[in-house]
C-alpha cells in the first residue's frame, strides 16, 4: 500500500523539484539568491490573508481542472475550457443583471444560465467529433477564438451596461445584491483568525468542494463513470461490452462544458465589481489543464495542484517589493507543466518494469516446482 502511494506521489513531487531547480537557475542568472526568493515567497504566502487569497485563487482553477479532467477520463482533450467559461460568464452576468428574483432563485438562475451556455458552446465540437471524426482539440481551439470575439461584441453591444457612470471600462450591468454569493468569513473567524478589512474567503469554495465530490462519485461509483473510463481505456473493448462510445463522448463533452461554465462564477458572484468587464480574469481554462495533469485527474490531487498554483500566484506579489522578478513564478508554472508529463512517463515505465519483473518471477518455476 505504501509503495503504491509513493508511486502516486512520485511524479508530482518530481515535477515540483525540477521546477524549483530550473527556476533557481534563472534566479541565479538574474543575480538573485534562490533561497532568498523562495524564503520571501514562503513567509508572505503563509500569512493569514495570503492563505485566504490562495484559496480564492484556487477555486476557479480547481473547477477548471475538473472540467478538463472529465474529458481526460475518456481520452478527450477539451482545450476549449477557456472560451466556454468566458462566454458563459458574460452571458450569465448580462442576463443575471436583468433578472429580479429572490436571492437563492437568482443565484440558481445564474448557475443554470452558465451551465447551459457552457454546454451549448461545446455542442459543435462534440457533434463534429461523433459525426465527422473532427478532433476535439482542433474544434475547441477554433471555438475559443470565436468565443473571444463574441464576448467582446456582447460587451460592446447587447450586454453593455445601461447604467450611467464615468468608467471607461466596457462591462455588463452590476449584479444586484440578490445575485451575490455569501462569504465564508464566519468560518475563518470561528477558527480564531483575524482578517483584514476587505479580505473575504469566497463562499464558492463550498460549490467547488461539492463539485469535487460529485466528480468522484460520478467517475468511480456510477455506471456512466465506468463507461467513460472503459471507453477511454479501450474503445473497441467497450463496444464489445455493449457500450456506445459515441454516446459517451457526447455526454462527457457536454458535462465538461457544463462544468466549465461555472468557472467564472466564483469571481462574478463573489468579488467586486460583481459584473463581467474587460478586466475579468483570464487564462483559467489553460491553467486548469496544468492543474489537472498535476493532480492526475483525481479530485484530491487536483485540489492540491490548485492550491499550489494559488499559493505561487499570491506569494509572487512579494517579489516585486524585494526587487526580484515575479515572472519567476510563470517560469515555475510552465516548467511544472512540462516536467509533470515527463515525470508521469518515467513513473509509468518504472511501474510497468516492476510489473513485468513480478510476472516473470511468478512464472519462472524451479525444476523441482515444475515436476511437482
Amino acid at each position: 500500500m505504501m509503495r503504491r502511494i509513493a508511486l502516486v506521489l512520485a511524479a508530482p513531487m518530481l515535477a515540483i523539484v525540477i521546477a524549483l531547480a530550473v527556476s533557481s537557475v534563472f534566479l541565479l542568472l538574474a543575480d538573485v539568491s534562490p533561497a532568498e526568493a523562495y524564503g520571501s515567497m514562503l513567509s508572505y504566502g503563509t500569512e493569514a490573508d495570503s492563505l485566504v487569497s490562495m484559496f480564492n485563487r484556487a477555486i476557479p482553477l480547481y473547477i477548471s481542472a475538473l472540467a478538463v479532467a472529465v474529458g481526460f477520463q475518456m481520452g478527450l482533450f477539451n482545450i476549449g475550457v477557456e472560451g466556454q467559461y468566458r462566454i458563459a460568464a458574460v452571458v450569465a452576468a448580462g442576463l443575471g443583471a436583468k433578472l429580479s428574483l429572490p436571492g437563492p432563485l437568482h443565484v440558481g438562475a445564474i448557475f443554470v444560465i452558465a451551465v447551459v451556455i457552457g454546454m451549448a458552446w461545446i455542442a459543435i465540437p462534440a457533434i463534429l467529433k461523433v459525426t465527422r471524426g473532427v478532433h476535439e482539440v482542433i474544434a475547441t481551439i477554433m471555438m475559443n477564438a470565436i468565443s473571444f470575439g463574441i464576448t467582446a461584441w456582447l460587451l460592446g453591444g447587447p450586454l453593455k451596461a445601461t447604467s450611467s457612470g464615468s468608467s471607461l471600462i466596457l462591462g455588463t450591468d452590476q449584479l444586484p445584491e440578490s445575485a451575490r454569493f455569501p462569504t465564508l468569513n464566519w468560518l475563518v473567524e470561528g477558527l480564531g483568525v483575524e482578517m483584514r478589512p476587505g479580505s473575504n474567503l469566497d463562499g464558492f469554495l463550498v460549490v467547488a468542494v461539492l463539485l469535487g465530490v460529485a466528480y468522484y462519485v460520478l467517475v468511480w461509483r456510477t455506471r456512466f463513470g465506468y463507461e467513460v473510463r472503459a471507453s477511454g481505456h479501450n474503445r473497441s473493448a467497450a463496444e464489445v461490452a455493449g457500450i456506445n462510445p459515441k454516446a459517451v463522448v457526447l455526454k462527457t463533452l457536454f458535462l465538461s462544458g457544463g462544468v466549465a461554465g461555472l468557472i467564472g462564477l466564483s469571481y462574478l458572484l463573489g468579488s467586486s465589481p460583481y459584473r463581467y468587464d474587460t478586466g475579468f480574469p483570464q487564462q483559467y481554462g489553460f491553467t486548469g489543464i496544468a492543474v489537472a495533469l498535476l493532480g492526475r485527474n483525481h479530485p484530491i490531487g487536483i485540489a492540491i495542484g490548485a492550491l499550489l498554483f494559488g499559493f505561487m500566484e499570491r506569494s509572487s506579489q512579494i517579489l516585486d517589493l524585494d526587487d526580484i522578478p515575479k515572472e519567476i513564478v510563470v517560469i515555475m508554472q510552465g516548467v511544472i507543466v512540462i516536467s509533470v508529463v515527463i515525470a508521469y512517463e518515467l513513473v509509468r515505465r518504472y511501474r510497468q518494469t516492476q510489473q513485468e519483473t513480478a510476472v516473470t518471477k511468478a512464472t519462472d518455476l524451479s525444476p523441482h516446482e515444475a515436476t511437482a
